[in-house]
């Protein structure tokens, strides 16, 4: 697939290095040029220096024959512009274009077919970090939650701790202990090893495990692998921007929230659109401010600034003066593994989180969601089985027939809403949506030629 990725920065450099190693043909545009060459040397790509919305650099780019179009510069008005330019120059089939301000998304009539700016897909980085960020709130103790099938199915990774009923037996004590609870363990990381579960696998302290359930099931497989963690009621958001005030008004009505931002005039429009968040102005490095606000008596510490350093310093003192649990929003990707799983508890990485969804309409095949993790080593994948017997490689076989690529586990099947946790014996049908979860996501080309039907793959 040719694919056009407009802006080289943190989204459009991960994005590139992700398509790359799955042997796409991607140009990457952006206006700088050191970012460029730092790119081409490490990934093969083509990349051209220029404003994105240009014609005449797009025409360099060779925009008219691209299968895909993905803006993601810094600039929503440079995005929506080249996604208009595309369409009216080029016919580009697939115009994806990131867009923040909440000006322009409010409004649905600026995108779509009928009039405006012709965006068949439309990310917002903030929409997606503050639902991320908002699971992690409804689900003490994950380090991640996904949902799939319309949330009928949620992907969770958490952190086995002594204490937990299952740490230090065989998986399949599970079945034992809970006969009733339908769940399944997808994959291990231990030690950053990644470890294919078993029924005799014995699940160790500090293992990393993700597990996959229905939505009505996830807090009690939860309890067996770490002591139970109360709900939290308090909540306290360092930082006052987009992603600040989309996650306190999501929250504000279920939790109690406070806001800290240190712009005057921010707090005032702030405390104006906010019914029952306490938004106060100061600085979150300040130890007085918090002592003062009980960060003692808080559950959660959201640190979501746009400076990493800041987020990072502001959640190291929250945690040492009494916060439960922090959360970090870290830009900078080589950050992250640095300070996850220590005093902070949950690094948030923005591209991540963004790159799943973009990963969806990438993939070949019928792929209605896709989520990165693990840093992009590992991909989590929900695919519609289409076809018959003849036509399809799934299709009517049971799962222990199935040659699935090495690494790759089926956690379930959801057919007609009814969520199957996946066991060898059960069969797939047309129109099934399976969840896999690949170790490895460098195999995830053998997962696309195993759902495509006929000759419709290429």
């Amino acid at each position: 697939m040719k694919i056009l990725i407009l802006g080289a920065g943190q989204v459009g450099g991960t994005l590139a290095e992700n398509l790359a190693s799955e042997a796409n043909d991607i140009t990457v545009v952006d206006t700088d040029a050191v970012r460029l060459r730092e790119l081409q040397d490490r990934l093969d790509i083509r990349t051209v220096q220029g404003k994105a919305s240009y014609p005449t650099v797009l025409d360099q780019a060779d925009a008219d024959d691209a299968d895909m179009l993905i803006a993601v510069t810094n600039s929503d008005e440079t995005n929506m512009v080249a996604c208009q330019i595309a369409a009216i120059l080029y016919s580009t089939p697939t115009k994806i274009s990131r867009v923040r301000a909440s000006a322009y998304i409010s409004n649905h009539k600026l995108f779509g077919k009928e009039g405006g700016f012709p965006i068949d897909v439309m990310i917002s980085p903030e929409h997606l970090v503050t639902r991320h960020i908002t699971r992690l709130v409804e689900y003490p103790g994950a380090l991640q939650v996904l949902e799939f099938s319309k949330g009928l199915v949620k992907l969770v990774a958490i952190r086995a701790t002594e204490g937990g009923p299952l740490v230090g037996r065989e998986l399949s004590y599970l079945r034992t202990h809970m006969p009733r609870i339908e769940t399944r363990v997808a994959a291990i990381f231990r030690k950053d090893r990644a470890i294919m579960p078993h029924g005799d696998t014995v699940l160790e302290d500090g293992d990393e495990v993700f597990f996959i359930a229905g939505a009505n099931h996830i807090r009690s497989v939860m309890s067996e692998l770490q002591p139970l963690v109360k709900n939290y009621k308090r909540v306290f958001i360092c930082g006052g921007g987009n992603i600040g005030q989309r996650l306190a008004h999501t929250l504000e009505n279920r939790y109690q929230v406070k806001l800290l931002e240190r712009n005057h005039e921010r707090c005032v429009l702030l405390s104006e659109n906010l019914r029952k968040t306490v938004v106060l102005e100061g600085n979150a490095a300040d130890k007085d401010i918090l002592l003062e606000e009980n960060i003692e008596n808080t559950d959660v510490f959201c640190a979501v600034t746009n400076d990493d350093e800041a987020n990072i310093m502001a959640s190291l003192l929250a945690k040492r003066l009494g916060a439960r649990k922090v959360f970090t929003l870290i830009n900078n990707p080589d950050y992250v593994d640095l300070i996850q799983g220590g005093e902070i508890d949950v690094a948030i990485s923005p591209q991540q989180t963004t790159i799943g969804s973009l990963l969806t309409h990438v993939r070949r095949g019928d792929v209605v969601n896709v989520h990165s993790l693990r840093r992009g080593a590992a991909e989590a994948i929900e695919a519609i089985a289409h076809g018959d017997q003849k036509s399809s490689k799934v299709v009517g076989r049971r799962l222990d027939e199935i040659n699935l690529p090495q690494g790759t586990t089926i956690g379930a099947i959801v057919r007609h809403n009814e969520v199957l946790i996946a066991h060898n014996r059960l069969r797939i049908q047309p129109d099934d949506h399976v969840i896999l979860f690949l170790v490895d996501k460098s195999r995830v080309r053998e997962v696309e030629k195993l759902f495509s039907v006929g000759l419709t793959f290429f």
